[in-house]
């Protein structure tokens, strides 16, 4: 991931204390930052982004907020690639898998998985260095499959 977010010259940070309001702030963020990148809101990655963002904080917000006060987001972006990652300081790191493997856990992160995948994007957990927590990057084309195009 160092690679790709190395080659996107776009960056932004949002560091959120862990509560409710913290998955509101981190979506308006998202919006005003993509628009101050000229992506528009009409861009076919933009609405799912905004999902996939506000599962991850949620997320964050349930379950690591007793170990993490805050919710850090990090943007980055270039011509073809918008990617973001969610970083708490809870030591737990979830799979990533579609919903339809039929786990029936990670609802939230299922749907994560379906929508970065069915956009041709990736996703990754990565943890501190110190392993007591860890950041779920997202990384989405911003250009359209040939097929759709």
């Amino acid at each position: 991931m160092s690679t790709v977010l190395g080659a996107l010259p776009l960056r932004h940070v949002l560091t959120l204390p862990a509560m409710g309001s913290a998955v509101r702030i981190a979506r308006e963020t998202t919006e005003q930052v993509l628009a101050e990148w000229g992506i528009s809101p009409r861009h076919h990655a933009v609405d799912p982004a905004l999902l996939i963002l506000s599962e991850l904080v949620t997320n964050s917000v349930r379950h690591a907020a007793p170990l993490s006060p805050n919710i850090t987001v990090i943007y980055a972006a270039g011509r073809d690639t918008f990617a973001f990652g969610v970083h708490d300081r809870h030591p737990y790191q979830p799979p990533l898998v579609p919903a339809v493997t039929g786990t029936g856990s990670g609802g939230g992160l299922g749907t994560v998985m379906e929508l970065t995948l069915g956009l041709g994007g990736t996703a990754v957990v990565r943890g501190d260095a110190d392993a007591g927590g860890k950041s779920i990057w997202i990384t989405l084309p911003l250009r359209k499959p040939p097929h759709e195009a």
